[in-house]
């Protein structure tokens, strides 16, 4: 059950309307006028909540549905109890995300600048937006209209960022330029210096960080992740691109368009990602390493050369996918003998 005192929920919803909102076919017309209070898990909903069945290894666990109505396709349904008002859509995992949409939002921000908010004057705010106490805007940053920055916030002199996004609190940025409806999680660090040090003398030298960190539109970016600004050349994030918590992205990366970076992802610098490029948890990558569009690297493997597009990778050092389970099964026969 959702906890209300989070977030917002519309009340009177009914099964018509859940219908017509996941594009839906309501399979008992008698009920359409009925209500349903929240959304639930097949396992916790009660006779006023929908749920949702979409996993045919699931099946099992269906006839045990206590729900009012169930969101399902047209080859699960017969798996439900008769007593559950059944609804057929092609997709019940986007049928969710719409009725969740639908159903609850999150606590708004008010519009205004909290009076503990430290903006430069040179600063450019647009219109709409809710800036949280404590913020720290530096000189000359440009934010555009509709833009959340929560409180503790730090955005440094220069930067830029466009409409209708949100730094989380504690969330830091400096050399930046961000896009627009872009997320900022809590605690993320974006434009900081990359690890680059010279031996000189027996001593580890800094080497000036020049470039800057340009993340495109529709961008999220996890809590406490850390993405840093270039040496020289540009730390690129490309548009659409999803990154979990905990990654780190180092100076001079580039990421395509839609790639998935999973938690605990380590990219070394100078790597280029092609488009919708997914890496799974914990994933290292050695630099200077070009992954194409469309490669997909399992959890925990090791990546040290280049990977063609459309690739899916694992193990450390990561070989082609049949290859690892080829190795694995050799390993598990010969280790018996």
């Amino acid at each position: 059950m959702i906890d209300r005192r989070f977030y917002n929920v519309k009340e009177d919803v009914t099964l018509a309307q859940a219908a017509e909102i996941t594009s839906s076919i309501l399979t008992d017309l008698a009920r359409a006028g009925e209500k349903i209070a929240d959304i639930a898990s097949m396992e916790t909903a009660g006779a006023d909540d929908i749920c949702f069945f979409y996993d045919r290894k699931s099946r099992e666990k269906a006839a045990g549905i206590k729900a009012k109505a169930c969101i399902t396709t047209e080859e699960l349904k017969s798996f439900v109890p008769t007593s559950v008002t059944v609804l057929v859509c092609e997709d019940p995992k986007i049928a969710f995300i719409k009725l969740n949409e639908f159903m609850y939002s999150e606590k708004s921000f008010a519009a205004g600048i909290d009076a503990t908010a430290k903006i430069a004057a040179t600063a450019k705010i647009g219109k709409d937006c809710s800036v949280g106490a404590n913020v720290v805007i530096g000189e000359n940053v440009e934010i555009g209209d509709n833009c959340i920055i929560e409180p503790n916030a730090v955005i440094a002199h220069d930067c830029k960022i466009g409409n209708n996004c949100r730094i989380g609190c504690n969330a830091s940025i400096a050399y930046s330029v961000i896009g627009s409806n872009c997320y900022i999680y809590a605690g993320a660090r974006i434009g900081q210096d990359g690890f680059g040090f010279q031996l000189i003398n027996g001593q580890h030298h800094r080497i000036p960080q020049l470039g800057r960190v340009i993340i495109g539109n529709d961008v999220e970016i996890g809590a406490n992740t850390c993405v840093d600004r270039g040496a020289l050349d540009d730390t690129v994030i490309g548009d659409g691109t999803r990154i979990d918590n905990l990654v780190q992205i180092a100076h001079n990366d580039k990421l395509g368009r839609g790639c998935v970076i999973v938690a605990q992802v380590g990219i070394a610098g100078s790597c280029n990602l092609g488009d919708y490029v997914v890496l799974g948890g914990q994933v290292g990558l050695a630099d200077h390493l070009n992954i194409g569009s469309g490669a997909q690297v399992a959890a925990q493997s090791g990546v040290m050369r280049d990977i063609e597009a459309g690739a899916v990778m694992m193990g450390s050092p990561c070989v082609p996918f049949k290859d690892y389970m080829r190795q694995v099964s050799f390993l598990q026969k010969n280790s018996k003998k």
